[in-house]
């Protein structure tokens, strides 16, 4: 029996995303029957004819438009390759989105999307904190092409962010240009503050611009599990796929997805910036996907026990988790709507400052003192001097990144390892 190898369903039965990483996109027959996709390590690829050439390059270039059941053919590896487009193909189905694009590094995939949605006199909005690595680029990269930026830290009330994107736009009519976006980061990092997807959709469409500027949605903490931002509003949703999707510290590389008309934008800006990623890293991460909910779901309930056992602890000020037990009502409501699970990684602020979380980070054996997080392995790190060090004193008090505060990435290991470990260090402060 030959089998569609796109298809979603057996008969009137919808297959689950888990079952369709195992072979959606992909034909063992075109690849000597394969039962997993080879790594096409190659830069260019043969046409069968130079009118099939012609045809690859209309598409690619946008000269003309696909047809309905008209596949992009391969060209060269900057543009597609048969390991990218397995894994856009898989990526895209988590999020419900029309396509998924992948990028070099988490930063490539955020900053070719800016550079595709922004142009001169154009403003940009974005909730603070957020990564490092994205407020750099909003606050000293895109000023430099005249893209200015405004960042609004109480982005947990919905009412503060509307007035921020209605001054926005304003801002930059009065520039000559548009707000081109309205960027967010939910949670947010480290703090995991939320902020509600559906009242900021709301905010953008009430504005009189002739083209609603896009919500884009940085879902990397709690990734395609725990949050489908398109189904509250967004447009585009980017990842640092080196987080959860990649999930064994071992790659770089980033992913941006949502609404067909937005993504063909992206995919310009990408094929001539050359911000793909390679070959190999597509493999890995579609080989990542196939596990993607085990190790989700595992670390999630690590996380829950550790959350429920360091609440409360002597030493421990405040847990800060996604909509727990000691954030605001406004914030466990957003949590109820918009969230699927808490995920797992979160923070905690400890009793004392710099010197007692130094000390508890050097005790710690088992928890590895690191940045990044979403690996099988867990990790601890201190934002204040790492991660988040170039902000202001001022910045940090108003996000709440202070010098006690520790954010942990919680793995897969023996849940009483880890409790073990986090209790033998804080009793070293």
């Amino acid at each position: 029996m030959t089998r569609d190898h796109r298809a979603r369903s057996l008969g009137a039965h919808a297959l689950a995303p888990e079952t369709l990483m195992m072979g959606y996109g992909y034909d063992p027959a075109l690849s000597e029957g394969s039962i997993k996709p080879p790594i096409f390590q190659t830069s260019t690829f043969v046409f069968r004819s130079a009118e099939d050439g012609k045809r690859f390059f209309e598409v690619a270039y946008g000269l003309r438009e696909k047809d309905p059941e008209e596949a992009l053919g391969l060209i060269y590896s900057r543009i597609n390759n048969p390991n990218l487009e397995i894994l856009e193909d898989r990526l895209a189905i988590w999020d419900g989105a029309d396509k998924a694009l992948v990028f070099s590094s988490g930063m490539a995939a955020i900053s070719t999307t800016l550079l595709a949605l922004s142009r001169p006199n154009d403003v940009v909005v974005y909730t603070a904190p957020a990564y490092g690595g994205t407020e750099y680029l909003f606050d000293r990269i895109l000023p430099r092409m005249g893209v200015a930026t405004v960042s609004v830290s109480d982005c947990g009330d919905a009412e503060v962010l509307d007035q921020t994107i209605r001054a926005a736009a304003a801002q930059a009519k009065a520039r000559g240009g548009r707000l081109a976006a309205v960027y967010v980061e939910t949670p947010a990092n480290p703090t995991n503050q939320l902020i509600d997807l559906r009242a900021a959709a709301d905010s953008i469409r009430a504005l009189d611009q002739a083209e609603a500027p896009p919500l884009v949605v940085d879902n990397t903490f709690l990734g395609p599990l725990w949050q489908k931002p398109l189904d509250h509003g967004a447009d585009l949703i980017l990842y640092s796929l080196t987080k959860y999707v990649g999930g064994h510290s071992d790659l770089i590389a980033g992913a941006c997805l949502g609404r067909a008309d937005l993504m063909a934008r992206v995919a310009e800006m990408r094929t001539i910036c050359g911000t793909i990623t390679d070959p190999h890293t597509a493999w890995l991460l579609t080989r990542s996907l196939e596990t993607l909910h085990i190790r989700m779901e595992r670390s999630q309930a690590n996380a829950a026990e550790l959350v429920r056992r360091l609440r409360g602890h002597p030493k421990v000020e405040a847990v800060l988790d996604a909509g727990g037990a000691e954030s605001s009502p406004a914030q466990q409501a957003v949590f109820a709507r918009q969230c699927l699970g808490a995920g797992s990684t979160f923070s905690i602020r400890l009793k004392g400052g710099e010197a007692e979380a130094f000390r508890m980070l050097n005790a710690l054996g088992l928890f590895k003192l690191a940045v990044s997080l979403g690996g099988t392995e867990s990790l601890a790190s201190h934002p204040s001097s790492t991660t988040h060090s170039d902000y202001s004193p001022e910045a940090k008090a108003r996000c709440g990144i202070g010098d006690n505060l520790v954010r942990l990435s919680v793995g897969i290991e023996n849940v009483e390892d880890l409790y073990a470990d986090l209790d033998q260090a804080l009793g070293a402060i």
